[in-house]
């Protein structure tokens, strides 16, 4: 756990790939780890680190993740709409669910949802399995939600009119 400013900061590794460069001797092996970082409140972010040692590899992809803190709205313990995030050939669909539901989500989309604080959602991970795209494609979606407060300033209207 870390503190940047007055956020406790989670690290969770999604997924470590060894990747093999053939030289002259041989293979020369390095490692890729994709880092997910959350205050477990709203605050989520997610990293790449590439190095020689899988220790150094984690630690690039925290100080990456905490680079790319994106801030989710949360609501009643849930996202407060669907929504489907796109990145490459992956695409994420995240919908609301209701309270004790839990979250039902696959490896890369559950370690995001579980570092931002969301406790109950439905997800479904379609097109590529490649966690490095479906993390992504995640925190596209995760980005590009909407509160009801944004919504009801944009349209000019009380938020009890966002719900109907």
């Amino acid at each position: 756990m870390m503190k940047i400013g007055e956020l406790e900061l989670k690290e969770n590794v999604v997924h470590i790939n060894r990747v093999a460069k053939v030289v002259k001797g041989g293979r020369r092996f390095s490692f890729n780890a994709i880092v997910v970082v959350g205050d477990g409140n709203g605050y989520v972010g997610a990293g790449l680190g590439k190095a020689n040692e899988v220790t150094d590899a984690i630690s690039k992809g925290i100080e990456n993740a905490k680079k790319n803190l994106v801030h989710v709205p949360i609501q009643k313990n849930t996202v407060p709409h669907e929504i489907i995030g796109k990145y490459g050939a992956a695409k994420v669909f995240l919908k609301p669910a209701s309270p004790g539901t839990g979250i039902i989500a696959g490896g890369p989309v559950r370690a995001i949802m579980e570092a931002a604080g969301i406790q109950d959602i439905l997800a479904k991970s379609l097109g590529s399995s490649n966690s490095h795209n479906v993390v992504k494609a995640t925190m596209v979606a995760l980005e590009s939600m909407d509160n009801p407060y944004s919504v009801s300033k944009k349209r000019g209207i009380k938020i009890s009119e966002v719900f109907e």
